[in-house]
């Protein structure tokens, strides 16, 4: 079985717990996520299973967007709702227009610090351990993109918003600096995921759903094939030659193609930037993926799913 699982994940579960329950229906090892959720939020869950998972790097650096609420007043230790409040509640509040100039000035690339208590590595373990265990964690500030972060609505000290933003980009550590920014801390409360690339939450199931399906044996229901992955790259469809090159990283000539198909004009400025081709077989197995390289008549395979 390979392909791709879109789940609705509920609150509470890790990304982890939401891997370990397919691997328990599907009595499959082979599944992983493509970006984590934090267990206070839901939406948008990309699952890999078998071969795809090898496709880890299309996908995890895809933009995400997401509604949610943050709780003006005070700080946590986690950045978020599960924590420990890390000073006193505030009293004196900012008003609309102060919050959209502070969430103004975190749009654009930033520089951010992850929460402690997140899977960030430190040192090769989890930070949350770390900081679980009261030792000291110095996370360094990375660079992220934020796209857009605006208000949607404000009943102090409760607000809700939407972002877009770069993959990476931790949604408690924009609630914290907001806060910070305001001068009167703040935390996240909700979060909910609702688009991860060109995925949108409409097109996720929840767990009970999926489990109702593979009782049923519709894996059809919820199992994207590799053949309808990566759709805003050409498809190359070979003769059985280039095939037998293609299973073997050599290099695909002209001869070995029986047919070109290019993708939607609105995915094509992606192929212009990536020159990444999809290679099928005559029979319509995907292969793998191969690139034009520079000045070569052909195509060379860099990623072959044997």
């Amino acid at each position: 079985m390979d392909g791709l699982i879109l789940v609705d994940k509920p609150q509470k579960l890790t990304s982890h717990d939401v891997v370990l329950e397919l691997r328990r229906l599907l009595k499959i090892k082979k599944i992983g996520h493509f970006g984590t959720l934090d267990p206070l939020a839901t939406g948008v869950l990309i699952l890999a299973v078998g071969r795809a998972t090898r496709l880890f790097p299309f996908f995890s650096k895809e933009r995400k967007s997401y509604t949610g609420q943050i709780r003006l007043g005070f700080a946590t230790e986690t950045y978020d709702s599960f924590g420990r409040p890390t000073s006193a509640e505030s009293q004196k509040l900012p008003d609309e227009s102060e919050i959209c100039e502070a969430m103004k000035k975190l749009e654009g690339e930033i520089l951010q610090t992850p929460p402690l208590y997140s899977a960030k590595k430190y040192r090769g373990q989890p930070s949350y351990k770390l900081a679980r265990g009261k030792k000291e964690v110095l996370l360094k500030p990375v660079k992220v993109f934020v796209h857009s972060f605006a208000l949607q609505k404000y009943h102090p000290p409760h607000l809700e918003f939407e972002v877009q933003c770069s993959s990476g980009t931790y949604i408690r550590s924009i609630a914290h600096d907001l806060g910070q920014n305001l001068g009167c801390g703040a935390h996240l409360t909700g979060l909910k995921r609702i688009t991860s690339g060109h995925f949108r939450l409409s097109d996720c199931l929840t767990l009970d759903k999926i489990k109702e399906l593979i009782q049923q044996g519709r894996l059809e229901g919820f199992l994207i094939p590799l053949e309808s992955l990566l759709p805003q790259f050409p498809k190359i469809i070979l003769k059985e030659m280039g095939a037998v090159r293609a299973r073997n990283g050599n290099w695909i000539l002209p001869e070995d193609i029986q047919n070109v198909l290019l993708p939607e004009r609105s995915l094509l400025l992606v192929f212009q930037e990536e020159k990444i081709f999809r290679l099928f077989s005559f029979e319509g197995k995907f292969l793998g993926l191969a690139r034009k390289e520079p000045d070569q008549k052909g195509l060379l395979p860099f990623l072959v799913l044997n």
